[in-house]
This record gives C-alpha cells, structure tokens and sequence, in this order.
C-alpha cells in the first residue's frame, strides 16, 4: 500500500534521521542562548547516550513555546541543575517566571520564616 502523499513521507523519514547532536545544536539557535549552554552541557560527554534527552527537550518547543523554554533553561542553568527532567518539571509547575529562588535566605514565598530545627534533650521540654 502506498502512501497518500510520498514525498512528505520521505520528508518525515529524512526528519527523523536528522536528529543528530549536530542538528540538536543548530535549533538551540533559534531558542535562546540558555537553552543552548543547556543542550550542549547534555551533549558535551557521550553525546549519543543524551541525544534523547536533548531530542526530548527540543521536542517541549512544541508544547511550551520558545520563551518558556528559554526561561526554564536559564532557572534549570541557575540552580546548578540543567537537565530534561529539571527543565521539564519546571516548565509543568510554570515556575520558570519565578523572579527570585527559594533557596535564597528571608521569607518563603508563604511569607513565613524557615522552621528552625528542634533541639533535642531535656531543655527542649522546658
């Protein structure tokens, strides 16, 4: 049975083949530059192992748009952490607009202080 239309047929094929790291790095152009420094820091030791995950995170461009992703790169590249999962639990919580981290010291974002630890021992109860 042939396909309806070949030629796209072929076109998909041929998109599907083109998902090297190579390609993975040329789209990061049309991204931003933290989802760059992202895709390469994926793609920067055993780059065929990664290639998923970077394929994966290009692939949330679909999903999210260029501006969350970008975003969700730089917050992902700040807190020390720039992989698919972190940049992609980012994106579902729509936390990638957060001005300022929660691991920063002052009130939490609930407007109360962190708990302090309780003290062990018999002056605790007292």
């Amino acid at each position: 049975m042939l396909a309806s239309d070949p030629a796209g047929a072929w076109k998909t094929a041929l998109e599907a083949q083109m998902r090297t790291p190579i390609c993975c790095r040329g789209q990061t152009s049309q991204v931003g530059d933290a989802c760059r420094e992202v895709i390469d820091q994926l793609l920067e030791v055993n780059a065929l192992y990664r290639l998923r995950a970077a394929q994966g995170m290009l692939g949330l461009r679909k999903k999210y748009g260029d501006t969350r992703l970008e975003a969700a790169c730089r917050k992902a590249v700040a807190v020390g952490d720039p992989s698919y999962r972190t940049v992609k639990g980012i994106l579902v919580a729509g936390t990638e607009t957060d001005a300022e981290d929660a691991t920063q010291s002052g009130p939490s974002r609930t407007g109360r202080r962190p708990s302090r630890p309780r003290r062990s021992g018999a002056s605790a109860a007292s």
